[in-house]
């Protein structure tokens, strides 16, 4: 049950709660620096998440490709308006459905998809837990049915749109195959759902020991960016700092909560009212809060499950 009603929280909550005049109905295409934007969900649309667009002299690299086929399609029109150049790759930052679910359209347009590693190992299997304990048929074959990436990488590849760099790294934190993509020259960081901006985070498949270290380095690296969230309008430095806090907050309430011997729902009913006096605003704070609470607890007891490393060779 508690599956199922997590994934059914999920797949309808995952929506930007902040509203746009939006370009469609389903996201809004910002400009955030020469010929780089974000494509930022819409409040009640069908996006399910953020993406980007980035044109470089010869081609184009969309990252993340939104939850289904109909939100791509309309990214895909968008992308016309600015550009006839080919688009060349789509990024994805993770397995995640809500941010691979329309990589077949540009696949169909002559797209290669890249990847790390694991998601070309998790795409058609991990994503069948945010339907439930036992996915309907046809929930199945849409997960089966995603998209893989067509070229995988370990740590990161360097992308060269004709003059312009785009930078692909990996990160750890939000689900062990996290991809953050940079571009240089314009000093944007599309940080995928290592960042939320004034959201309250998934953790299903989270170590959130490494995501406070790598947050902590794209500060470090990147003090004064452009950053591109997963959820959440466009952000910047102290946008990171915030949400970074966020995580450290979580583990300190969830860790003296558990040093006081309490364990469960005692835990849960202990540390909600520190989260919620500083970030009950935040979207998704209703939806993700408890549940932050108890995937936390099971991280530092080291009860949590996340999945394992996939092989290389899956087809």
């Amino acid at each position: 049950m508690y599956i199922r009603n997590f994934a059914i929280a999920l797949l309808l909550s995952l929506i930007s709660s902040t509203a746009f005049a939006a370009d469609t109905p389903d996201f809004s295409l910002q400009k955030v620096a020469d010929k780089a934007y974000a494509a930022i969900a819409a409040k009640g649309g069908r996006a399910g998440a953020n993406a980007g667009v980035i044109v470089g002299s010869n081609g184009v690299v969309v990252v993340d490709s939104f939850v289904d086929a109909a939100p791509a399609r309309a990214l895909l029109a968008e992308i016309r308006k600015l550009t006839n150049l080919p688009i060349r790759y789509v990024v994805n930052t993770h397995y995640h459905i809500d941010h691979a679910g329309g990589n077949a359209v540009f696949a169909q347009e002559g797209a290669t998809i890249l990847a790390q590693r694991n998601v070309r190992g998790w795409l058609r299997t991990e994503n069948l837990k945010f339907f439930g304990a036992d996915p309907k048929p046809e929930a199945r074959a849409r997960v089966e049915a995603l998209v893989l990436p067509d070229i995988v990488f370990s740590d990161g590849v360097d992308i060269y749109l004709g003059t312009r760099l785009v930078q692909v790294r990996y990160m750890a934190g939000h689900t062990g195959g996290d991809a953050v993509v940079m571009v240089p020259d314009a000093n944007v960081v599309f940080a995928g759902d290592l960042l939320w901006r004034k959201h309250l985070p998934n953790l299903v498949d989270a170590t959130t020991d490494a995501w406070v270290k790598t947050l902590d380095e794209l500060l470090a690296r990147h003090a004064s960016a452009v950053f591109v969230p997963g959820h959440g309008d466009l952000a910047d430095p102290q946008d990171v700092r915030d949400f970074r806090q966020y995580l450290v907050d979580l583990r300190a309430a969830v860790k003296e909560t558990q040093a006081q011997g309490m364990a469960g729902q005692s835990l849960q009913d202990a540390a909600l009212p520190r989260l919620k006096e500083k970030y009950g605003t935040w979207g998704f704070f209703e939806a993700f809060a408890k549940r932050n609470i108890a995937q936390t607890a099971a991280e530092w007891s080291g009860e949590k499950k996340v999945p394992a490393a996939a092989e290389s060779g899956v087809r």
